[in-house]
């Protein structure tokens, strides 16, 4: 890879996988599979959710926030990932750089809020079934996911005007994008400023919302072992369990990425389990929702049924 121009103040050099080129096929039609799952997988879903009356209730809603936040989320990071796999340049624009870095920190905060508030709506199902359609009302659900947008966007802002006034040293990106961990690793010194920072943002984004989940569903558990009943477990492993998996997913390799010390890294482990939290698990948590969820597959196959019939009343046309 000709890093020639690499002391231009107006482009940053994405090294990704370049220290493996033969990975790299591999890598882009992975990246591509699982990006166009990605989009029809939460496309269906929020089309279902949206169309099929049934699934107008909150748990649904929320689910519905988060497809179209994955959606968002790949489609910030895997286009340019692909130019540059597939390109010998690994170039990315610094405006480009500053959209990828405010766009992936505004998109993971907010989804890891949002995992929160898909917990709260759980533990009021099951917990607080009588009075739940009064707490998760549809106008408190709409507060609720306008507030963990707007959190997650001012994060953003904040964290992005405060790293690109840090004086840089190159401008080699160790990664596929401009991630925040990566990115700050360039900065002429990696103070305590910066590692203070970017704990206290993994506390707020990450720990608070992921022990707010754990109390959720320790309430949760709590109640359902007091139904002697074997239907009360298996109540609660169909409302949780799919929930719990897309948060074990995404928590447990976002944690290790931003909380981890910096001693204990290795360039290739975090590009690896970047590319497992932002571009394998969002293309799975459709998948995982639907897997145990009777309501979401009579909607999908009702969907599909009325896209042939729309599709055979065209083409008889």
């Amino acid at each position: 890879m000709d890093t020639s121009n690499t002391s231009s103040g107006d482009q940053f050099i994405l090294l990704g996988f370049s220290d493996q080129p033969q990975l790299e096929p591999i890598i882009s039609v992975t990246v591509l599979l699982f990006y166009v799952m990605t989009l029809l997988n939460n496309t269906a879903i929020i089309l279902v959710s949206f169309l099929d009356s049934r699934l107008h209730t909150p748990m649904y809603f929320f689910l519905s926030n988060l497809s179209f936040l994955d959606i968002c989320y790949t489609t910030s990071i895997v286009p340019q990932m692909l130019i540059n796999l597939w390109g010998p340049n690994k170039l990315i624009t610094y405006v480009g750089c500053i959209l990828q870095f405010f766009f992936a920190f505004d998109f993971g905060a907010t989804e890891c809020l949002l995992l929160a508030l898909m917990a709260y709506d759980r533990y009021a199902a099951v917990c607080q079934p009588l009075h739940y359609m009064v707490i998760m009302n549809p106008r408190v659900c709409k507060k609720m996911v306008a507030a963990s947008w707007l959190t997650g966007l001012c994060g953003a802002l904040s964290m992005c005007s405060f790293a690109f006034t840090l004086p840089l040293c190159g401008h080699i990106v160790d990664n596929f994008f401009c991630e925040m961990p990566a990115f700050l690793k360039i900065a002429c010194e990696y103070t305590k400023v910066v590692d203070v920072t970017i704990y206290t943002l993994g506390v707020i984004y990450l720990l608070l919302p992921l022990l707010f989940i754990l109390i959720s569903y320790g309430i949760i558990t709590q109640a359902v072992t007091k139904i002697k009943s074997g239907g009360g477990w298996k109540k609660m492993l169909n409302t949780c369990g799919s929930h719990l998996t897309v948060v074990s997913l995404f928590y447990g390799s976002a944690i290790y990425m931003y909380l981890q010390p910096k001693k204990g890294s290795t360039y290739q482990v975090d590009k690896f389990l970047t590319l497992f939290y932002t571009i394998i698990t969002p293309s799975l948590n459709p998948l995982i929702y639907t897997l145990r969820n009777k309501d979401v597959k009579r909607a999908l196959k009702w969907l599909w049924v009325q896209s042939l019939a729309s599709i055979s009343g065209i083409s008889r046309i």
